[in-house]
């Protein structure tokens, strides 16, 4: 049984939740600022998720936008079969060059004739 001297531990953790909470309020800039000692470097960059909607977040690396990858399990059939045939790697087409010799010297012989 807790004897009348000690307080209760509710009024412990009520002095130290409003005493260390007492600058938070509608003032506060943790929206437009990290609140942290230490700033690491981080860059300003723009975050495209799958499905199109894009955030605005600071990143270690400087970078224009990050995309995420798109969920295949989340699609059709036919959508996931075109998005995995366009991972394919292409086939390259050869072209052979195919030139038919019909060159006759004799067409060409009254150019150089005196």
């Amino acid at each position: 049984m807790l004897s009348p001297s000690v307080p209760s531990l509710s009024l412990i953790l009520r002095g130290i939740a409003t005493s260390a909470r007492c600058d938070i309020n509608c003032h506060r800039t943790s929206i437009a600022r990290i609140g942290r000692l230490t700033y690491t470097r981080t860059y300003p960059v723009v975050l495209v998720q799958s499905d199109g909607s894009t955030i605005n977040i600071r990143y270690h690396e400087p970078r224009k936008i990050i995309k995420l990858p798109l969920d295949l399990a989340t699609l059709t059939d036919a959508e996931r079969k075109k998005r995995i045939d366009a991972r394919k790697p292409r086939v390259k087409v050869v072209i052979e060059e195919d030139i038919e010799d019909d060159f006759k010297v004799t067409n060409y012989e009254h150019l150089w004739k005196k």
